[in-house]
């Protein structure tokens, strides 16, 4: 996808133009609320997996929504059985007492994506904010992210334990097949690769029908089990059934497994707004933290080109007007990232924005705060239409190697309904800088960018 850069000039002047100085914050501008209130799924991203200001003004914007137009739920890019944790800690479950302790089960490599003294604020405020409300009212915390393998095994067969033992010792027999791999889901993702007989695809397909089967009212009348319980429960036996799938595709194409991570993304959120849509007798209203390369539209990047689809895209192609995509962009600053998969979390200086690309059109040209609104501004649109280079930084930074790791070309006026620029953010703090990460047995198909 080539510049074209005859159209730079006219952006310069549109950008100018339209841009509007965000002093307050994103969440005080009532053109930005407008956008993402009037949404169904407001999807806030990230230019990187370690800003501080993204974080903020994310959760800010969160804030706004649940408060003023009563959102039921927020889902990011995290492990389904991690997030859910923080879940019933915000709701009022028993468990956790504190929101550092339900935070606790982010353990893997980036641990500091959602341990972190931003998110902690956040969860802390929404539990305070829940208290207040009836616990049907009470709003949500989600994980849509596939790397919990093993994790969701267990949860699944914790459940079952619980309230039927007959089934959970079929679930044993079933997960059973990834028993010789101890819990290294790269070995399981090899040894299918070169023996088709190691592949467990039809016990765990098996278990999720069962688990499906469950869902009428006769089995969730089982003692002990409840309308949550056995959504969290079924929630994780399709994961499994979904990492299987993306484990065996890991070791083929980038397209392929990145598609299944995405595609799992879409149908998480989907089975989440039938669950909250149920509970609620009326349309759930969900806001979806993830990185920019997950919510904006792939259909106009050089990815897409390349076959790549992404949860944005999915969630846009469903759900049309009634979902907001709203991407962020920094131009310099320092991000938390590490040098390479698993190794610790550091500071590190973030290069100014290579020139013609959004980061640098955005630096000349709007300011050192500012927004975008593109939907329904054909000015706008059309001056934003061309290919241009955008950056995206995930747990791994490579300054060295900057365009080949972290930019490629996107169309932003396709991408995004708007976008929030802030021209110099900061390091995102974690809230145990100095303990070791532990890492995964494997990097994701994401490596070495890690978005």
């Amino acid at each position: 996808m080539a510049l074209t850069l005859r159209s730079a000039l006219p952006a310069f002047e549109a950008v100018r133009r339209h841009a509007v100085a965000l002093a307050d914050g994103a969440a005080e501008d009532d053109g930005l609320m407008s956008l993402l209130s009037g949404s169904r799924f407001a999807l806030i991203g990230e230019a990187s997996h370690g800003s501080d200001e993204f974080y903020r003004e994310r959760a800010a914007l969160t804030r706004r929504l649940i408060v003023e137009h009563g959102i039921d739920a927020i889902a990011v890019e995290a492990d389904w059985p991690d997030a859910y944790r923080v879940n019933r800690y915000v709701r009022g479950r028993a468990g956790d007492v504190s929101g550092e302790e339900a935070l606790a089960g982010f353990e893997r490599f980036p641990a500091w994506m959602w341990r972190n003294v931003v998110i902690l604020d956040f969860i802390e405020w929404l539990c305070t904010y829940n208290a207040a409300l009836a616990p049907e009212r009470r709003v949500g915390f989600y994980g849509l992210d596939l790397y919990s393998l093993f994790t969701s095994i267990t949860a699944v067969l914790a459940y079952l334990d619980r309230v039927d033992p007959a089934a959970a010792r079929r679930a044993r027999d079933r997960y059973a097949c990834f028993e010789g791999f101890a819990e290294d889901s790269q070995a399981y993702g090899y040894a299918t690769r070169f023996d088709l007989d190691a592949s467990c695809e039809r016990a765990v397909v098996a278990q999720l029908r069962e688990m499906v089967a469950r869902e009428g009212e006769s089995a969730r009348s089982i003692a002990g089990a409840g309308d949550d319980a056995f959504f969290y429960a079924e929630q994780n036996a399709r994961l499994v059934k979904n990492a299987e799938a993306y484990y065996r595709a890991m070791f083929g194409s980038r397209v392929s497994s990145w598609n299944l991570r995405d595609r799992h993304m879409a149908e998480t959120l989907a089975a989440l707004d039938q669950h909250l849509s149920r509970r609620a007798g009326r349309p759930a209203r969900i806001a979806v933290w993830a990185h920019n390369s997950h919510l904006g539209d792939a259909r106009a990047t050089e990815m897409g080109e390349a076959g790549e689809l992404n949860l944005g895209q999915l969630v846009r192609e469903q759900h049309g007007a009634t979902a907001a995509l709203l991407g962020f962009s920094t131009h310099h600053g320092t991000v938390t990232a590490a040098r390479d998969w698993g190794e610790p979390a550091e500071t590190r200086a973030v290069r100014a924005g290579l020139p013609d690309s959004c980061e640098d059109l955005f630096h000349r040209a709007g300011g050192e705060r500012f927004r975008l609104v593109l939907r329904g501004n054909r000015e706008l649109q059309q001056a934003l239409a061309a290919p241009r280079l955008q950056r995206a930084i995930g747990v791994i930074y490579r300054p060295e190697s900057e365009r080949q790791s972290h930019y490629f070309h996107a169309r932003l006026a396709r991408q995004f309904d708007a976008i929030v620029h802030l021209d110099e953010t900061s390091a995102l703090e974690p809230l145990d800088p100095s303990r070791g990460e532990p890492a995964d047995p494997e990097p994701p198909e994401t490596y070495p960018s890690g978005v």
